[in-house]
């Protein structure tokens, strides 16, 4: 036990001597260091080579510190002195370890002598020094520097210089604070928002509208574009222009530069999307959305050589659309056309050939005034009231409201006279700005821009391509109400020849069921299919053939209103002024003539005729699919320029005028321009009891199953792999080229 304690013991004696040398190393080993800087001719060499600094480097002292704030060699020699004496003093041990991050970092200590800094206090000129020896490193000495440089405080990172010229530094400055914290006072919608801080903090804030508090080229064509609003049939009060002579100050500049900048961007946004979405006016229209970009409208206002043009480019670049422009301008006086005045006279009347009697032309000395007035550049002087200036008479007495007589009575001349010239301007301001909706590419480039494009007032349909019509027909629309046709903007992917009529379940429903429940027979006799599935709903079809309700060609362009074109074997419906009368699908006068002209356009190559479309008539459905969709635009324009430049009016069928007319003058601003969300159109089947004595094709087609549902059944329904139902199998599709 005592021989334990005794080595314990000894063995706390040999940790206490190993603790006593470690710190009488560290003490050595700082005032080596400290003798080091004690050198005036060290200090320059350190001064003047800079050197990397380890890891491992002991705290600074309070030695160095002083050194650091040293602001001549006189004073540093002195504290040298001092510093000398403490080390005499000090004792050092006889063997001193040196590990290797001391030796990488400081030089062995050598005796100052007075030859290696003569200096005076007065001179600042460079210390002579010699390269200080060690057994480890050498330090190679560089050209002379002043030791107060050693001293000088880090200096700190020099800012970019900036961009904006001196004079706009004041308006950057505000623009910063006020984008970075106040934007939304000027910006209502995120994105633009977005668009300023981006754009504005690419230039460093310096304003674009002004410079040197100057307006600019790019300012001073914006503003004349939103203060010419009016001749687009927009409203300059919603695009306020800020009074820019009048802001003198920096807030004032940067408060007029960002008005100007939201007046430009609700400009550019109405001018090509509409001051109204046309979910506000309507369920039954759907065009696709075409919104402006803030950050391209900035740039490609900005950098363009002409502003006003630059901006201008958002409003519809169609063709129909200028010339509306151009009639708005005459409509509010600013024509050059001469004003014509009808004479008033006896009534002129024309009677065409009858079985029984010839045709009855007159002639009247102002008959070549109303050619002029109606637009008529045929025989501009003939004075026959002819079959072409009574339909003219007719279709302007339908534009205005009036009886479509086609006869020339004092009413009609009263009208023709005394336009009500604002209620024109306001047709034509809505006509405008449905133009807005439509994309700003109607046709399939592929194709030679060509298009279809159906004018539901007017009741006819035209297809276009390389910018000329190449064809038209009539057309009869749908009822106004519930049936109205939808507006809307779809592609035609296929012709169905012999098309089975799927009868909508609006129509079974509404009206086919109800008929049933009087007469049980009334399908039959009208050759249409009832099949009631096992869940209880009922779907009506009506097989191919000569009477179906489509005729013998559909054209397809799959929508969400399913609506289509089709043929009819109502053809005398066609000779009717308003041809309002179908259930919201449009039946085409000459279908054949319609369908090969689409088939040339799509399969150049296959040389389709309207007489090889009829050889295909039977009993068969027979799909034409087109290589490239063609795309199909249902307008209503009751307000267009015609191919001899006359403005025509169309009765406003459906009430869509009277509807825009009205959400505009309520003045709601931003708000027309909100999404309405309607509801989807139903075509759910409910389970239905038929009367009795009611012929049903089938049950169900097995298993309780409803059968595909309407959309399939009219434009096909996906590939499926389970066999179809054996009983009502509809004819087989057979699909060709």
């Amino acid at each position: 036990m005592r021989d334990c304690l005794n080595h314990r013991a000894g063995f706390d004696r040999v940790l206490m001597t190993v603790a006593a040398t470690f710190l009488t190393v560290s003490a050595s080993s700082a005032l080596a260091q400290d003798q080091a800087r004690s050198s005036a001719a060290e200090l320059a060499i350190e001064a003047a080579i800079p050197r990397p600094e380890p890891a491992n480097v002991p705290p600074p002292t309070a030695a160095d510190i002083k050194l650091d704030t040293t602001a001549t060699v006189q004073d540093s020699s002195k504290e040298t002195a001092r510093e000398s004496i403490k080390a005499d003093a000090a004792p050092a041990p006889d063997k001193v370890e040196t590990k290797p991050s001391d030796v990488a970092t400081t030089p062995a200590p050598e005796a100052p002598k007075s030859e290696t800094a003569k200096t005076e206090p007065a001179k600042t000129e460079p210390a002579k020094t010699e390269p200080a020896k060690a057994d480890t490193a050498t330090v190679t000495p560089a050209a002379p520097t002043a030791p107060a440089a050693a001293a000088a405080p880090a200096a700190e990172p020099v800012k970019a210089a900036s961009n904006v010229p001196a004079a706009d530094q004041p308006v950057a400055d505000k623009l910063k604070d006020v984008i970075g914290a106040k934007a939304s006072r000027y910006f209502d919608r995120k994105n633009e928002r977005a668009a300023v801080e981006k754009f504005y903090g690419a230039r460093d804030f310096a304003p674009v509208w002004t410079q040197g508090g100057a307006l600019t080229a790019a300012a001073k064509g914006v503003i004349a574009r939103l203060k010419d609003a009016a001749s687009d049939g927009l409203n300059p009060a919603d695009y306020p222009v800020p009074d820019f002579a009048a802001a003198t100050t920096p807030d004032a500049l940067a408060d007029a530069e960002l008005k100007l900048t939201a007046s430009m961007f609700d400009y550019a946004r109405h001018a090509q999307s509409g001051r109204m979405h046309w979910s506000q006016v309507s369920a039954d229209i759907l065009y696709p959305e075409h919104p402006v970009d803030p950050s391209e409208v900035l740039t490609k206002v900005t950098t363009a050589a002409d502003a006003s043009a630059a901006l201008d480019s958002y409003n519809p670049p169609h063709k129909l659309y200028k010339a509306l422009k151009a009639k708005l301008a005459e409509l509010r006086g600013q024509g050059n056309g001469p004003v014509i005045e009808i004479a008033e006279g006896p009534s002129l009347k024309y009677t065409p050939a009858g079985k029984k009697q010839a045709e009855v032309v007159v002639e009247d000395p102002r008959v070549p005034q109303l050619r002029a007035k109606l637009g008529i550049t045929e025989n501009a002087s003939d004075t026959r009231y002819d079959a072409a200036v009574a339909d003219a008479v007719r279709k302007f007495q339908s534009g205005a409201e009036m009886k479509p007589t086609g006869i020339l009575d004092d009413k009609t001349v009263k009208a023709l006279n005394t336009p009500k010239r604002d209620k024109q301007i306001d047709t034509v301001l809505v006509n405008m700005e449905r133009w807005r909706w439509l994309p700003r590419d109607l046709g399939a480039p592929s194709l030679g821009d060509a298009y279809v494009i159906l004018n539901i007032p007017d009741y006819t349909l035209k297809v276009m391509q390389h910018g000329q019509q190449v064809w038209t027909t009539r057309v009869v629309t749908g009822k106004p109400g519930q049936h109205a046709t939808p507006l809307l903007t779809e592609t035609m992917k296929y012709i169905t020849v012999n098309p089975t009529w799927n009868v909508p379940p609006s129509i079974v429903y509404n009206e086919y069921l109800p008929a049933l429940q009087q007469d049980p027979t009334v399908l039959q006799r009208m050759g249409l299919k009832l099949e009631q599935n096992r869940d209880g709903s009922v779907h009506i079809s009506q097989p191919p053939g000569e009477a179906n309700a489509l005729g013998r060609i559909r054209f397809n362009f799959p929508n969400k209103f399913l609506v289509y074109q089709h043929d009819t074997p109502d053809k005398n419906l066609f000779a009717k002024e308003d041809r309002a009368f179908s259930h919201g699908c449009m039946r085409v006068q000459n279908p054949d003539q319609y369908a090969s002209v689409l088939l040339n356009i799509t399969m150049p190559s296959e040389k389709y005729t309207p007489e090889r479309v009829r050889s295909m008539y039977g009993k068969s459905e027979i799909d034409l699919k087109f290589p490239t969709p063609i795309p199909v635009n249902i307008t209503y324009q009751t307000a267009f320029v015609d191919d001899a430049g006359k403005l025509q009016f169309r009765k406003d069928v459906y009430g869509r005028d009277a509807t825009m007319l009205n959400i505009l003058k309520n003045n709601r601003g931003k708000d027309l321009e909100a999404v309405v969300a309607h509801s989807q159109p139903s075509y759910s089947r409910p389970a239905t009891t038929l009367p009795s004595g009611v012929a049903v094709a089938n049950n169900g087609g097995g298993f309780g199953s409803s059968g595909p549902n309407f959309f399939e059944r009219l434009f096909g329904a996906p590939a499926s792999t389970q066999p179809p139902a054996p009983v009502g199998r509809r004819p087989q599709r057979v699909f060709t080229r």
